[in-house]
């Protein structure tokens, strides 16, 4: 009988991805070595993963069977190495002192490895150096893991629609004809974007340990600082710097490819990336004359707060150079429509994606057009290529389940003893992986107050909202664990 998972091969790669965080935990032993901390908090966490790692790859060469992974051993191999990863990461912060109930300690390495960037912490600047720079690599590494997995992997289980949007644009178009060697381009670019942020952080007077941990948070789209006040007390130079990089981080990287390329034709065509500076600008001029005239700012620092803020929103980041809790109540609420927005597809940006949106208002329009000529035929298109019917109710479907998971964790974290403006705004930006909140959850406070079932369970939907919902729930139906 055909087994259910490959446990050969699931164990395989997530041997893999425990090694990385292993080698990854062993490089902050040697920032704590730089600075006179203790390593052995490192140490320790790097033979446990590493022991995980190498247990996982001697099961994986015990049995034999089948060498190409299925469906099914795709999700369970992207949830599994999640919530591994995520168990593992938060060993550093535990053994260490530095967040020492595991509650917290386990949000803080989900908020880090989702790029999410909600905290528990409530005096960031207090913990060791080691520690920051840990918790602003684990940004970085789920960052590129979730680009990994969204233009190489989730297109081949067709969760969403992102076969309409990465997949075939990047193979199609021929970025290159072999998946491993895409995956290699698209790594050197993230690493070139985060060289390059480093370096203009560096120039605007930013200290390299900041530059390095903010161009972490910036690529990855995550949102860690190492700084209490996030990016509120850097310089305007420093601001516009992270804000073009938010932008960039929460473009689609294939984009980024070709322009590398010069094929700008290909980047023209692309419908999302268009549509997606057009809400940014936009919602971002619509903030920026609020603040002028129902606040007085002077126009330069009413345009850089709110586009700050809404493409810290927008991508997903999180970062923040002002307290949108203290803008007029129509702005504020605008900032919390916003978090449902997500960037573009094949980004580091969480949400819904701009794609999705993209495609639900081409439903809409299509459906006023059948209303006005009931005998045309109309076919939906994205970026010149047609939408099929089962494609596009995928995407409308993921839509409606993303609004059902939002109501029912809303309500869930009311019952933990929540109030409803912080229990939606938590679920709201947590799903979508940006960081800050409304209500007590703002940009110029945390998670720290939250009953420690509500971090469990914001915990769970940064998962799930990472990992695209489909991802994970499957795993809890019944025909899954069926032949």
């Amino acid at each position: 009988m055909d087994k259910i998972i490959n446990f050969r091969l699931t164990s395989k790669i997530l041997s893999r991805n425990v090694f990385i965080v292993s080698l990854s935990i062993l490089v902050c032993s040697i920032i704590a070595l730089i600075y006179a901390e203790p390593i052995y908090p490192f140490l320790i966490s790097f033979l446990i993963s590493f022991t995980i790692a190498f247990i996982l790859f001697l099961i994986s060469k015990t049995e034999n069977g089948d060498t190409e992974l299925n469906r099914k051993d795709a999700y369970f191999s992207v949830t599994s190495s999640w919530l591994l990863m995520t168990l593992l990461g938060s060993l550093p912060y535990v053994i260490s002192g530095s967040i020492p109930v595991f509650v917290d300690a386990l949000f803080e390495s989900v908020s880090g490895f989702t790029t999410t960037g909600s905290s528990i912490l409530t005096d960031i600047e207090s913990l060791p150096k080691s520690i920051l720079f840990w918790r602003s690599l684990t940004h970085w590494i789920g960052g590129i893991g979730i680009i990994v997995l969204v233009i190489l992997i989730m297109p081949t289980l067709q969760i969403g629609g992102y076969q309409l949007f990465t997949m075939e644009s990047s193979l199609q178009e021929k970025i290159h004809p072999k998946i491993k060697s895409v995956g290699q381009r698209i790594l050197a670019i993230y690493v070139l974007l985060t060289a390059a942020e480093v370096v203009l952080l560096l120039l605007g007077k930013m200290n390299l340990f900041d530059s390095v941990c903010h161009a972490f948070g910036t690529i990855a789209t995550g949102g860690f600082s190492p700084k209490n006040t996030s990016i509120t007390d850097y310089s305007p130079y420093i601001q516009y710097v992270i804000m073009i990089f938010m932008l960039l981080a929460g473009t689609n990287f294939v984009i980024h490819y070709y322009i590398l390329k010069r094929e700008f034709g290909k980047v023209k065509e692309n419908e999302e990336m268009r549509f997606y500076f057009a809400v940014v600008s936009i919602v971002g001029l619509i903030i920026t004359l609020v603040l002028f005239f129902k606040m007085n700012k002077p126009f330069e620092e009413a345009f850089r707060e709110a586009f700050f803020q809404v493409i810290s929103i927008v991508t997903c980041t999180g970062f923040a150079s002002a307290d949108y809790l203290n803008w007029p109540v129509f702005a504020w609420v605008f900032i919390f429509l916003i978090m449902f927005l997500g960037g573009s597809t094949g980004s580091t940006a969480g949400g819904i994606k701009m794609a999705r949106h993209l495609v639900l208002l081409k439903n809409i329009r299509r459906n006023f057009r059948e209303f006005l000529h009931p005998h045309a035929i109309l076919h939906l298109r994205i970026n010149g290529r047609p939408i099929n019917d089962e494609t596009n109710r995928t995407i409308l479907s993921f839509i409606s389940i993303y609004f059902i998971v939002f109501v029912i964790g809303s309500i869930l974290i009311v019952a933990t003893g929540v109030d409803i403006r912080t229990a939606s705004s938590s679920v709201a930006t947590c799903m979508a992986g940006i960081g800050p909140g409304i209500g007590t959850v703002g940009p110029a406070s945390n998670f720290a107050h939250l009953p420690a079932n509500s971090k469990v369970l914001l915990s769970i939907l940064m998962i799930i909202g990472r990992l695209e919902i489909y991802t994970v729930i499957v795993l809890f139906t019944k025909k899954f664990w069926q032949h």
